[in-house]
């Protein structure tokens, strides 16, 4: 393990820096079936990722030196799976907190986990737990941002970075200090067990919150106005007069392209 700078308690007090791998959650997680333990809060960085991942089995696009890529492992053996959306929460709000301060309100986080600025992409997370009983035993969580990115191929048409937005560079590395230490914080309020100050932040930095939009579920296009979640994160969408749940593959954003 590296030394660091990172000045939490524990997120990235065992930092290492790749220079290039596959995923860096495919990493950690194999990482995880060694024999020698890991310690909370380890972080992966990789100043390339050739194989990135994303929800449902999407690519995720990065390029060396200009994108963050980076993985986390958290033990919340606390946190029934029923509840594991807390998580998720937690660390949607930890990396808003960490990068509002620099792009203002546009910044929002699109459900389950997708960070946009306006209606582009600048960002995702992907979590992968390990389930023990009715707890989690482990989770990884995987995170891309794009940072100072000047252009994006065609095949990625809906992304953004930083750079893009603000005219200038950034230290990737600072960046990432950020992130580890405004998520440190989420997840100690979850441990805590601050559930509803988690439920009620995530609810104010959803994308499309209380605004009527197209949207795109059982082959049927609608206009419907997100309400929240539910305690399980299906996402609450009123239309046709009553609040309907949906899961992750069950509705599709009609973003204007």
């Amino acid at each position: 393990m590296q030394n660091n700078v990172f000045s939490g308690l524990f997120v990235g007090q065992n930092f290492v820096t790749l220079k290039e791998v596959d995923s860096t959650n495919t990493f950690l997680k194999l990482m995880l079936t060694k024999s020698e333990p890991v310690p909370e809060g380890t972080v992966i960085m990789a100043e390339d990722q050739v194989a990135g991942r994303g929800q449902q089995q999407s690519k995720w696009y990065s390029v060396k030196n200009e994108s963050l890529t980076f993985s986390i492992v958290l033990y919340p053996a606390f946190l029934l799976l029923k509840d594991q959306f807390l998580l998720t929460s937690a660390i949607s709000i930890g990396i808003y907190s960490a990068l509002q301060p620099l792009v203002g309100t546009r910044l929002k986080m699109k459900w389950p986990n997708d960070v946009y600025i306006g209606d582009k992409k600048l960002g995702g997370v992907l979590i992968e737990n390990q389930v023990q009983g009715e707890k989690i035993k482990s989770s990884v969580i995987g995170i891309g941002l794009n940072i100072n990115q000047a252009s994006f191929p065609d095949w990625v048409p809906n992304a953004i970075s930083l750079k893009q937005i603000l005219q200038t560079d950034y230290d990737i590395k600072y960046i990432l200090l950020q992130i580890c230490s405004h998520i440190e914080r989420w997840y100690i309020k979850l441990k805590n067990g601050e559930v509803s100050q988690i439920q009620n932040a995530y609810r104010e930095v959803l994308y499309w919150l209380d605004e009527t939009h197209h949207f795109k579920a059982h082959q049927q296009v609608f206009e419907g106005i997100i309400k929240g979640t539910d305690a399980v994160g299906r996402l609450l969408v009123m239309h046709s007069g009553h609040v309907h749940t949906y899961n992750l593959k069950e509705i599709e954003f009609l973003n204007k392209q």
